[in-house]
């Protein structure tokens, strides 16, 4: 017995049609993310720590102003003026985390200002004002060579520290600041020694930002016994020049001999 073929059903004007379920979907308003704290300063925003939060991103304002006063005053020769402003700089960049640790406003956004205001001012200004101090006395390319391999090291290294690990015994490489005031300090006192060699000096203070070798921080180096400290204090009563190049060189070197001794160390555990 042959079954007769079920009769196609009209479409049900219940159902919608595909122009329609399209049409729906374009008026339904997609529902928008929660908006995200978009606020500078974490934790509580009391009047207090509002403060506190401007106080500290003043230093930080601070050190950029000095930063570029510096390059004023290196465009009119004035390198010793310039050269205070850079060790101002180094002054301002350790307050503002000073103070912002113990008035426990920290946040994001503040270590992000330090990092920009370091490349102003030690990546950028200090060279300035090393290639002002050596025009005249070593070719003009050579100088700006040099220079140039400061600022891009800087750059290098504050972008390595930004997102590194951290490290609460030893810096990884010369820290930026530090490398800013041994250049500032340098060309202070006017150190005796011929245009090339400070050349060298320069690029080899480069060189160690970007390094890998540990280098001791401030922390550390406070726990030294005291006749260290006292060494290079008398020594600078006598000889202030020869005192600071002496320590700048053994502070270089200290990064090299303690990577050695790191090693040393794990070869003895494995």
């Amino acid at each position: 017995m042959v079954h007769p073929l079920p009769e196609v059903l009209p479409a049900s004007s219940d159902v919608p049609t595909l122009a329609e379920l399209r049409s729906i979907a374009e008026a339904t308003p997609t529902p928008e993310p929660a908006p995200a704290d978009s606020s500078l300063l974490p934790g509580a925003h009391t009047m207090s720590r509002r403060i506190s939060f401007a106080l500290v991103n003043a230093c930080t304002l601070a050190s950029i102003f000095l930063g570029l006063s510096a390059v004023f005053l290196a465009m009119r020769d004035d390198v010793r003026a310039a050269a205070l402003c850079l060790i101002a700089c180094v002054l301002f960049d350790g307050l503002d985390g000073a103070l912002a640790r113990k008035l426990g406003v920290s946040s994001p956004f503040g270590a992000q200002m330090d990092s920009l205001a370091d490349m102003c001012s030690f990546g950028l200004a200090a060279p300035i004002v090393v290639y002002a101090s050596l025009a005249g006395s070593v070719p003009t390319v050579a100088a700006a060579t040099a220079c140039a391999l400061v600022a891009g090291c800087a750059a290098i290294r504050l972008a390595r520290f930004n997102v590194s690990p951290k490290d609460g015994r030893f810096f990884c490489g010369v820290p930026t600041t530090m490398a800013a005031a041994v250049l500032a300090i340098a060309v202070l006192i006017g150190l005796p020694i011929p245009g090339e060699f400070q050349l060298a000096g320069v690029a080899l203070l480069a060189v160690a930002m970007v390094s890998s070798f540990p280098y001791a921080k401030l922390a550390r180096l406070l726990t030294l016994p005291p006749w260290l400290v006292l060494i290079p204090a008398a020594g600078a009563l006598v000889n202030p020049r020869l005192t600071f190049a002496v320590v700048v060189a053994a502070y270089l070197l200290s990064g090299p001999l303690l990577w050695l001794h790191q090693r040393r160390n794990v070869q003895r555990v494995a």
